[in-house]
């Protein structure tokens, strides 16, 4: 009998970084160029005192570039379940390369408005602040429909494999990311700001995640919206190895649309100027 050793966190690490540039070459190296560039934004941050709306200049390029990240990194993963040679078709690969210049377009703005001082969102002071806010809401509506995409070609391969509970979740949870995010971030996008009934100067927030504890925030439903792509397929993972596959299937439905129901919710409560969990501190 042959001993395999078992696999330490960084051997584990690169094995699984490995796997997502097998899946999509693409998506995976841009989340890691994405990844590489929180270092000099983190230094730039720890050098750079400057505020804006009361927050450091550089923690806004910081969370975007580790949520894109994190984002585009997922769709190189789940591209293992697109049906065989989806990703290799032309109309596809074109749409993945407008999607990564989305990003970094959005990134662009975000990194020069931060050197600049100035807020990236929200901005409407000039004609030309308000045609570039535009365009960015344009084109983060064109990368997050990649998970739409995905999404949907994934649900509609019934016959390629895998276990059909994590495919449905997977799918499901791609869908909804693009379906809940849009609704949220147009709203947000022409609103005045993300804070309902506080003012953002000296404002008290939670911790990491920076929503504010006195009134509403609708930053709030917006993270949980576009991380739907990560909850409702764990939740069909635990459903796929605990139930048979018909109540299973049942599970990831009622899990979707009770995550959905969640997003609103949470919405809601923000435009009524209420904190989320308010007893969290």
């Amino acid at each position: 009998m042959i001993a395999f050793a078992p696999l330490h966190p960084p051997v584990l690490r690169l094995s699984l970084l490995g796997e997502a540039f097998r899946r999509d070459p693409l998506f995976a190296g841009a989340a890691v160029i994405l990844a590489l560039a929180m270092v000099p934004t983190c230094l730039a941050w720890a050098i750079d005192p400057r505020l804006v709306g009361g927050v450091a200049v550089w923690s806004k390029p910081l969370k975007f570039e580790a949520a894109l990240a994190v984002y585009l990194g997922t769709l190189a993963w789940f591209a293992r379940w697109l049906p065989p040679g989806f990703a290799a078709r032309r109309g596809y690969r074109v749409f993945t390369r407008v999607v990564v210049v989305a990003v970094a377009l959005e990134m662009a703005w975000l990194v020069g408005a931060a050197a600049a001082g100035v807020p990236s969102h929200f901005n409407v002071a000039t004609p030309a602040m308000a045609a570039i806010y535009s365009a960015m809401g344009v084109f983060a509506v064109l990368l997050t429909s990649a998970a739409a995409v995905q999404g949907v070609v994934i649900l509609r391969a019934r016959n390629a494999g895998g276990d059909p509970a994590l495919r449905l979740a997977i799918g499901l949870g791609l869908v909804l990311t693009f379906a809940l995010t849009l609704p949220v971030a147009g709203y947000l996008s022409g609103a005045a700001g993300h804070l309902v009934g506080v003012e953002a100067a000296g404002a008290r927030r939670l911790a990491l995640f920076g929503w504010a504890r006195e009134g509403g925030d609708l930053r709030v439903a917006h993270f949980l919206a576009t991380h739907a792509m990560h909850a409702l397929p764990l939740a069909g993972w635990i459903a796929g190895r605990l139930l048979a596959p018909a109540p299973a299937r049942a599970a990831i439905l009622t899990a979707a649309a009770g995550y959905a129901a969640l997003v609103g919710g949470t919405f809601l409560q923000a435009l009524a100027g209420r904190p989320f969990l308010p007893w969290l501190g």
